[in-house]
């Protein structure tokens, strides 16, 4: 995969209504999808996207119950996939709270070479910010993506990752892209099979990470959960749920 293919990670195409300022937005409503049964399908406006003409498998994204309440089940097995969900233009980034855990970690998986870039699962804003804060090689990358795309394509991108392997609170680069950056809050020592409860700052991590290009912080373009294991050609299982953006 080259550099130009990182940039494909985060197409979004739909839109929906943005919460009253001081409100909490559930993004990921699922006590109506599921029941002890059966599984169902992420609700509308969120869908799955890969790569151009990806002929890899896709990460699955099922809502479940699990242990008796609803939440997005992620499973990647050595594939790749992004679950979307885009916003209108002028969205501004707020707080963003979420419960996640791992089941099945990916213990190939090593995000500081590109032969391991894979996750169990990432929480992921994208900023749409201006083109000329990018610098000039990344902008001419970024530009190619988008007119062989046909989509506005995020400049920059925060990820929260769950890592086995790098120290809790690790800021690094996409192994593919700098214009995905990533935060390491869960890993080592973390429990697997439990509930962690997370709440972020999205204007304080986007100029933690891309402050060095942007002192003002851009609106949100769209969330994004993501897994895979198409690199390793391994499997991690993991789940998601409560979703809010403040």
């Amino acid at each position: 995969m080259t550099p130009l293919q990182g940039l494909w990670r985060l197409v979004a195409c739909a839109c929906l209504l943005v919460a009253p300022a001081g409100h909490a937005l559930p993004l990921l409503p699922l006590s109506a999808l599921a029941d002890a049964d059966a599984v169902a399908a992420p609700p509308s406006p969120w869908q799955v996207v890969g790569l151009p003409q990806q002929h890899k498998p896709l990460t699955r994204f099922q809502v479940v119950m699990l242990e008796g309440q609803p939440a997005l089940r992620v499973s990647a097995n050595a594939s790749y996939g992004n679950l979307m969900h885009p916003f209108p233009a002028q969205t501004p980034a707020g707080r963003l709270a979420w419960r996640w855990r791992v089941e099945e970690p990916n213990a190939q998986a090593d995000l500081l070479h590109r032969q391991g870039d894979d996750s169990a699962i990432k929480v992921c804003a994208a900023f749409d910010l201006p083109d000329s804060a990018v610098p000039f090689v990344e902008r001419q990358l970024l530009r190619l993506a988008r007119l062989r795309s046909g989509e506005h394509l995020p400049a920059a991108t925060v990820c929260y990752v769950w890592d086995e392997h790098l120290a809790l609170g690790t800021a690094l680069d996409n192994a593919y892209t700098r214009r995905v950056r990533l935060i390491v809050l869960r890993g080592p020592g973390t429990p697997l099979h439990a509930w962690m409860a997370e709440r972020r700052d999205l204007r304080a991590d986007f100029l933690r990470l891309f402050g060095d290009e942007s002192t003002e912080v851009p609106p949100l373009q769209a969330l994004v959960l993501s897994a895979d294991a198409d690199n390793t050609r391994g499997h991690s299982l993991a789940h998601v749920a409560d979703l809010n953006l403040e």
